[in-house]
């Protein structure tokens, strides 16, 4: 395989996989496919639809050449070390509380406290999880393919927080106002403005420590499931 046709395997798979995300999540598709197939049929077409343009785009990340666009410096490895402890607590604690941008969870915006937890922080944890993991590790790594691969997993990441919320702030209707006044997009910037206060015990301790546990986990396993093994010093 030339370098060219391998980066543009990795470019029409990469497309595959964000194109495919927006049009069934983001679109009149939507609608159509719920109304033919029902929630749960159309949860598994997205679902698969997902695992299977990932599984291609990992794959065609393997196969692209390695073409260096920098050097790759100790400080730079560093970066994902430091930032992955936190995109972990926000995968678990996004995963584990009540969130009204969730698919099929809207009635919590009609909780007492629609921004609890890790909500304060961001409404959208599970995505900016993926964005700090995506981001991070494209700094670490200084190839073509890395900028590809990392940085369209990071703008779909980063790009659904706004689609996700022009799409709640018509399905939540009135709840919207609260909610969005409660929480923010963009980390802690509703903390910082003072119009939420950070509850550590609303986070919860469980969740700090298993967020933890699985960025160890995970560092521990990096060898095995990227190939590399990790190196600070």
């Amino acid at each position: 395989m030339s370098e060219a046709s391998g980066l543009l395997g990795l470019i029409v798979a990469g497309l595959a996989f964000c194109g495919s995300h927006v049009l069934l999540s983001s679109t009149r598709l939507r609608g159509a496919l719920r109304d033919q197939l029902g929630e749960n049929g159309f949860l598994a077409v997205y679902s698969l639809t997902a695992l299977a343009t990932f599984a291609w785009f990992v794959a065609a990340y393997a196969a692209a050449p390695r073409l260096e666009l920098w050097p790759t410096q100790q400080w730079m490895a560093l970066v994902p070390v430091v930032v992955m402890p936190f995109a972990a607590i926000l995968l678990i604690a996004g995963y584990s509380t009540p969130n009204p941008t969730a698919v099929a969870m809207e009635r919590a915006a009609r909780s007492d406290n629609p921004g609890a937890g890790i909500l304060s922080v961001t409404r959208h944890p599970v995505m900016w999880a993926i964005a700090l993991w995506a981001m991070s590790h494209l700094i670490a790594n200084g190839t073509l393919r890395s900028i590809l691969f990392f940085g369209m997993i990071g703008g779909l990441a980063l790009g659904g927080t706004v689609l996700i919320d022009r799409k709640k702030r018509l399905a939540l209707g009135s709840n919207w106002a609260r909610f969005a006044q409660l929480t923010s997009n963009l980390p802690f910037a509703a903390i910082l403005s003072g119009r939420t206060r950070l509850r550590w015990r609303e986070i919860g301790l469980l969740r700090i420590v298993a967020g933890l546990l699985l960025y160890l986990v995970l560092y521990r396993a990096h060898p095995y499931i990227a190939g590399v093994a990790i190196m600070v010093l």
